[in-house]
């Protein structure tokens, strides 16, 4: 499970740098939708990252500096592969949500949910930047493996 894991927010991580690096080199003005979009995928991973270590959390929607989005996503990829080597992922955190309840979940779910809420916001991205006029990246994971494995 931890290496799935692994291989889960290595594929993460990467297409996060490349959507940055391709809103950063595709438009002068940023898309609003994407640039909003993309800074609540990442600060999602930070916050749940930070649920799990009992830390400070982001805003769910703050608007982080762009200059630093790279960064943070550095900084959220090297957390959770930290997490995943330290903890048992079937070990079971409590936690508040953004309202203020109360919920229990396995550390694994809570990752898995990462992945899929990040995956799920990056397809929201590649409709706006289409609509933008601009052919989006493909980030797909099956591409991602295809890509390493060649």
């Amino acid at each position: 499970m931890k290496e799935k894991l692994i291989e889960l927010f290595e594929y993460n991580y990467y297409f996060n740098n490349k959507l940055i690096e391709f809103i950063s080199e595709n438009f002068q003005l940023k898309p609003e939708k994407s640039v909003k979009l993309l800074n609540h995928l990442i600060n999602a991973q930070q916050i749940w990252n930070a649920r799990i270590n009992n830390e400070s959390e982001f805003e769910v929607w703050q608007i982080n500096d762009w200059n630093n989005i790279s960064k943070i996503n550095a900084d959220n990829y090297s957390k959770t592969l930290e997490i995943i080597h330290n903890e048992n992922p079937r070990n079971i955190i409590e936690y508040k949500n953004s309202k203020g309840q109360k919920f229990i979940n396995k550390i694994e779910d809570v990752l898995f949910h990462v992945i899929n809420h990040s995956t799920y916001h990056r397809g929201q991205i590649a409709t706006d930047i289409k609509n933008n006029g601009i052919e989006p990246l493909t980030t797909d994971y099956i591409f991602y493996k295809r890509k390493i494995e060649e």
